[in-house]
């Protein structure tokens, strides 16, 4: 009797292969922090770092603050960009590429540049704190705190909502407007009862994504918090504090830190299930040229918001050129910053941020084009467990994922701790969901005929891949390649705990340089890395032709 040995499909091989990377580089890494928070120095399972953080206040109060921020963050980039997308979906706006360009611009600078830049703005001695206590006698405060933490990130954040609005306000059907107005709905009551409404999905999404990001934000309460304690900062401060540390606290904190995305996160998953319905355009919106009045306040409107938002940006670069001398600006302009930065690795800088970013993109956009086809064209449970697991970063600050990948690499036999390695890795997993989301929307767009076209004359399966697959998926790709580079090159919240000397980054360069206080020198860091953040995002939309991205 003549045994018949099973093919192995390569797929399923690939499939195996990227569950054992992500099982290694990810759920291993994961599984250390949880350890490191349960097992006390005795070897013994143990509820102790729990125990310590929910029975003091002083702890608790960080959890509090950071709900409380990332809640009125999310509700004030709601208020401040969904009337934002209208005014661009539904009216002609004149100079609209600008203003698309500027609010992503906003939203995709490094996390801690805009903390930075209001600190010279509206700091104790900031240019326009001196300027309305001087001349206009009024007391003005101070940046720092709730209300600077609000400022900052709101304006930096409601470019994500104007974003994903934007491209739920293009799929309403001009038909249904019509047919409310007469109907008697018009106005503020069609937006509510009708426009907002059809796009409530996509409101929830967004709002997803900002509530996210502002919890996880580490570099802007770090700067401008004072007392004012968030859940990212405590998880530093224990994890590499400089009034002491606490490495098995830091795990228990990492431990809640996860619980918690995770639980917002399947919240508004079921939110999102309350709306289960799709829209397609047959009749696209066809925009109103504005008019009168109520025109002039919507140019207002618009071109105030991004001035407002990316005046830290602006006054970053011009700064970078003024006479410096550590922390005192003098009258004058030179490239005294800029020489100084040469001195100071700014070489070393640029060339890790683009050897990390060249090096983790080209990872990121070889596994994503896996993923995408497995989950598309090869859907099954395996498949769809690495398409979840894959997610999983994007609901995780990057201080915990910085922390996990410490406790699994920092010895023996993988020591990678310090390692260009683990600073690749760390990108690869933060950054990812990206460009997946991105090559998935676009293969499920393709249709299978074209493949099973090239497959019947004659081409195996994997030469359809990749000279047929592939080469369609390029818009999709390169668009979410781009925005995960752009992510990559501004990281710092995972960066600040693995990066040393040899492994520094533009992004880490400056924040350094603002701990030091030589402003000048953080200043001239900063606008190098937001030249080349606006270079790669004029990149981004000279290729991708469109204007409905997806972060």
């Amino acid at each position: 009797m003549v045994r018949t040995h099973k093919k192995i499909d390569l797929w399923t091989t690939v499939s195996f292969c990227l569950l054992a990377l992500f099982i290694l580089f990810l759920i291993y890494p994961l599984f250390g922090i949880l350890r490191q928070a349960v097992i006390g120095s005795d070897g013994k399972l143990t509820g102790q770092q729990f125990v310590k953080f929910f029975s003091k206040q002083y702890y608790l109060d960080t959890i509090v603050n950071s709900f409380a921020v990332s809640i009125a963050v999310t509700v004030v980039t709601l208020l401040l960009g969904v009337p934002f997308s209208y005014f661009y979906s539904f009216y002609r706006l004149k100079g609209a590429k600008f203003l698309f360009i500027i609010s992503v611009l906003c939203c995709m600078s490094a996390p801690f540049i805009g903390a930075y830049s209001w600190i010279l703005l509206l700091g104790r001695n900031g240019i326009v704190t001196q300027v309305i206590e001087g001349v206009f006698k009024i007391k003005v405060g101070n940046i720092y705190g709730f209300r600077g933490i609000l400022l900052v990130q709101a304006l930096k954040l409601y470019p994500l909502v104007f974003i994903y609005m934007n491209g739920a306000f293009k799929n309403i059907d001009s038909t249904l407007m019509e047919a409310s107005e007469n109907m008697g709905c018009t106005g503020m009551r069609r937006f509510w009862k009708v426009v907002l409404q059809l796009s409530m999905p996509t409101a929830l999404a967004a709002s997803l994504i900002v509530f996210m990001r502002a919890f996880a934000d580490f570099g802007t309460p770090l700067l401008i918090g004072e007392g004012y304690r968030t859940f990212p900062v405590e998880i530093y401060n224990q994890y590499l504090g400089e009034t002491g540390q606490d490495h098995n606290f830091a795990a228990a904190i990492s431990v809640i830190a996860v619980i918690v995305t995770a639980v917002v996160f399947l919240l508004q998953k079921w939110a999102t299930g309350k709306y289960n319905f799709s829209m397609n355009a047959l009749h696209p919106i066809e925009k109103k040229k504005p008019k009168g009045i109520a025109g002039f306040f919507i140019y207002l409107y618009c071109y105030l918001l991004i001035f407002i938002a990316f005046m830290p940006q602006i006054y970053i670069v011009y700064l970078s050129f003024r006479n410096c001398d550590q922390a005192i600006f003098k009258p004058g302009f030179s490239l005294g910053s800029y020489k100084l930065a040469m001195n100071k690795l700014l070489v070393r800088s640029i060339k890790n941020t683009m050897l990390l970013g060249g090096l983790s993109l080209a990872i990121i956009i070889l596994v994503a084009i896996l993923i995408a086809y497995l989950v598309v064209r090869r859907n099954n449970r395996l498949n769809n467990a690495i398409d979840t697991i894959s997610m999983l970063p994007y609901i995780m600050p990057g201080s915990v994922i910085g922390i996990a990948l410490i406790i699994a690499f920092g010895r023996k036999p993988l020591a990678l701790t310090g390692t260009i390695t683990i600073m690749v890795i760390s990108l690869v997993i933060r950054r990812m969901p990206y460009t997946i989301r991105s090559a998935t929307a676009t293969l499920m767009q393709i249709p299978i005929s074209i493949e099973e076209a090239a497959i019947s004359l004659g081409a195996s399966k994997i030469k359809t891949f990749f000279k047929v697959t592939v080469p369609m998926m390029t818009n999709g790709i390169v668009s979410g390649a781009i925005l995960s580079f752009v992510s990559i090159i501004t990281e710092m919240s995972s960066g600040i705990i693995l990066y040393n000397n040899k492994t520094i980054t533009l992004t880490m360069s400056a924040y350094v340089a603002i701990g030091r206080g030589n402003y000048g020198l953080a200043c001239a860091f900063s606008a190098i890395l937001t030249v080349l953040t606006t270079i790669i995002l004029m990149a981004y939309l000279f290729i991708s032709k469109n204007e409905d991205i997806r972060m």
